[in-house]
């Protein structure tokens, strides 16, 4: 006797239903955006209102980055020393130690030397291209010679520290740039670049006046020789923010944003 089930219409689209569903593939999940990994202080910050880009780690390769150590060198304490052979800034404390910055320098025959004395620091400067700049790479800083404001367009970054030899003022500058392929490299007209991370780092750390030492070949070849001669030299050339930054390209015009204090 052959038995004969029943269903009723609701009970038969039920099944339908759950037929389905169990043979319906889960939706994919769109994988998760990839994050940029930084080095440890070379992150994205906020400063005054804008948001620096962290460093990619492909500027940041081997000794081309922040490092604090004992100081070996030849400068008293409290003493910027500046090795142009081998692209470093050295904050000299009154304890001996020091942190090394990686910077770029003046390509040959441009960069300052001897020493001198950082009397003034700025935050987020303004810049105008020396005449000397003007008559010799008109090319590069012509467009410039009406100056630019302080901020996201300046190419004298997020801080900048100046130079003085007695009263005279040097026009050379220790100061931020958006261009990461000048540090560790010969490029600039003469003055000394840091990474923004690292400028603002230095600036937080120190106050003017201090003196300033440029090294000599002499006492760069003493000093350290093993990376005496590092980098190449680079043409002159001003980053635009806007290849850099991509949406924060919105606030290039817009002041830089300081607390009352």
């Amino acid at each position: 006797m052959t038995t004969v089930t029943k269903f009723s219409r609701r009970s038969f689209g039920a099944m339908m239903l759950a037929s389905t569903a169990a043979c319906a593939r889960p939706p994919a999940i769109p994988p998760l955006p990839e994050v940029q990994p930084f080095l440890e202080g070379y992150g994205p910050i906020q400063d005054a209102g804008y948001n620096l880009p962290g460093i990619p780690t492909e500027y940041l390769q081997g000794v081309n980055r922040r490092m604090s150590g004992i100081y070996n060198g030849e400068a008293g304490p409290n003493t910027l020393d500046v090795d142009p052979y081998a692209k470093f800034l050295y904050h000299v404390r009154r304890d001996g130690t020091t942190t090394r910055y990686p910077v770029g320098v003046g390509r040959a025959g441009r960069s300052i030397r001897g020493s001198a004395t950082m009397k003034l620091m700025r935050e987020w400067p303004g810049w105008t291209p020396t005449q000397n700049m003007l008559r010799t790479e008109p090319e590069v800083y012509g467009p410039f010679r009406a100056g630019i404001p302080g901020g996201l367009r300046s190419p004298l970054g997020a801080r900048a520290l100046y130079l003085y030899r007695g009263s005279r003022d040097t026009f050379y500058r220790i100061h931020g740039t958006n261009d990461l392929e000048s540090i560790g490299n010969s490029g600039s007209a003469g003055c000394i670049r840091m990474f923004n991370q690292d400028v603002i780092h230095l600036y937080n750390q120190i106050e003017a006046p201090m003196k300033v030492l440029i090294r000599s070949r002499e006492e760069s070849l003493r000093v350290d020789p093993e990376n005496y001669g590092r980098g190449i030299e680079l043409p002159a050339k001003i980053i635009s923010p806007e290849e850099l930054l991509g949406p924060e390209a919105e606030a290039l015009d817009r002041p830089p944003e300081f607390d009352d204090a």
